[in-house]
């Protein structure tokens, strides 16, 4: 029996004089009502865009947990943190805190673990710059070992506003994992299975936790202090350097900060490797981006390195010797005789002096020099483009010319381009011009301390990855 309220029952109700009022007025009034039906087939289709669902998700709604657990927590989003919130997971401490060399507590060239653990990463006070920068800004540079990525950014991220001690409120999972230091320590052992020993028992670990087991790590995030060649090891048996960490399956969808990433891996995220500047205040910033706009360059260009005697075809060998044939032009810092880990005065005073830094490829693509180049305030030099223009993304200017030269490295080396001839073509204004790129770039590419108020390259990074995987919760994807 039907419902007295269905639409079969209600239909049947109508009048049947309805029909012949309508057809009257059609008849009368032909136009009218072929004007009112377009009116209502154009009000039908307004109406069924705004109601029907979308083909994509819809940004500002609220995020929901995965179809297959209806019972996940939402994260929490708010005005402080719009991407939501981040829980470290607190590792025992065979992963992180007892992985630095703690009886060394300064920079030693013999030992590139040296200086890692003191200041939560950040190093001791590079006192030796008291004879070359206002007492104010001294104090803001640190004897930082470029290998200390891992413990800067998990002290940086336990006091982040938007750390939270409650897991089912997180969109995003920190696991503050030293693989570097994990694996560094093992580089040069021929023995592979100690190299890859605290990743694999890192990841029995985190893989037992339940909020690994609802995302499968897709929302999970970790730092490596190291170039990401040094855990891709391949399964070639001739070739054994490194960890294979980043070829293990359950890394496939965890995003990492790395100082180096893989061309093609998405997962891999470049950030800037550290240097010795950490300015507490945006005062001491200003101050610092004055100094160095201000500073008399007296040099057109410096190269600060060593040469590599193993490496066939050694390129900073030829700009070494390049330097030292056109001594009115470059400023040599040649660190196989300079004090360059110990002094970081050396390295400052040269970069501060040159328009122009010289930047090749280091042991591998990139290397620490570019962002000391670019805190000096000098214009960096670069010869292969994956030294910095496919990296860095999130932090350097995006048009390449606006802060930076490019030099074919090859032309250089067949005599094609002149490095001193390419530099002088540039008017005093375009220097200028570069240099002020460069020196706006410069918050973006340091990591400060303390209570501050600006936004560094660690806030960035996090910033990234939060809405990163907000977006992929939203947008989910077959990957």
């Amino acid at each position: 029996m039907l419902s007295l309220h269905s639409p079969e029952v209600q239909s049947q109700k109508k009048p049947v004089h309805a029909l012949d009022f309508v057809k009257t007025h059609i008849s009368s009034h032909p136009r009218l009502w072929v004007f009112l039906a377009f009116l209502f087939i154009q009000v039908l289709v307004i109406s069924f865009a705004r109601n029907s669902p979308p083909c994509f998700p819809d940004r500002s709604a609220a995020v929901r947990g995965p179809l297959r657990d209806p019972v996940v927590s939402k994260p929490a989003f708010d005005e402080e943190c719009p991407s939501g919130r981040v829980y470290v997971y607190d590792l025992p401490s065979m992963f992180n805190k007892d992985l630095p060399l703690h009886n060394c507590t300064d920079l030693n060239p013999w030992n590139w673990q040296c200086g890692i653990d003191n200041n939560h990463g950040y190093g001791g006070p590079a006192t030796e710059l008291r004879r070359v920068l206002p007492g104010n800004l001294s104090k803001s540079w640190y004897r930082t070992n470029q290998f200390s990525l891992e413990l800067i950014f998990h002290q940086r991220i336990l006091q982040h506003k938007c750390r939270t001690p409650e897991p089912e409120s997180a969109a995003a999972f920190y696991i503050p994992f030293y693989a570097g230091l994990a694996v560094g320590k093992y580089l040069w052992v021929n023995d592979t299975s100690k190299r890859d020993w605290h990743c694999e028992m890192m990841l029995q670990w985190v893989k037992k936790q339940k909020y690994w087991k609802k995302s499968n790590g897709s929302d999970h995030f970790m730092t490596i202090g190291r170039i990401t060649w040094d855990f891709r090891r391949l399964t070639d048996p001739g070739k054994i350097w490194g960890s294979t960490f980043l070829n293990m399956p359950a890394m496939q969808k965890v995003t990492r900060f790395i100082i180096e990433k893989a061309p093609g891996d998405d997962r891999d995220v470049s950030v800037p490797y550290p240097t010795g500047f950490h300015p507490k205040t945006r005062e001491i910033l200003n101050q610092w981006q004055n100094f160095a706009r201000d500073y008399n360059r007296r040099s057109l260009f410096t190269f600060i390195g060593a040469t590599r005697g193993w490496v066939n075809n050694d390129f900073r060998g030829l700009l070494l010797s390049y330097c030292y044939n056109e001594p009115g032009s470059c400023r040599v810092v040649d660190c196989a005789t300079a004090q360059c880990s110990t002094d970081s005065s050396v390295i400052l005073e040269a970069l501060l002096g040159s328009e122009f830094c010289l930047q090749p490829r280091g042991d591998s693509f990139t290397r620490r020099s570019v962002f000391d180049c670019m805190v000096a305030g000098s214009v960096p030099v670069f010869f292969w483009k994956r030294t910095a223009y496919e990296q860095y993304e999130w932090f350097l200017p995006g048009e390449p010319e606006s802060y930076s030269v490019y030099i074919d490295h090859e032309e250089v080396r067949n005599g094609s381009s002149s490095i001193k001839q390419v530099l002088m073509r540039y008017s005093k204004e375009e220097i200028k011009k570069k240099r002020e790129k460069v020196i706006e770039t410069i918050p973006r590419i340091v990591y400060g301390m303390g209570l501050r108020n600006f936004e560094d390259a660690f806030d960035l990074a996090l910033d990234g990855v939060l809405e990163r995987i907000k977006e992929e919760r939203e947008w989910p994807s077959d990957r």
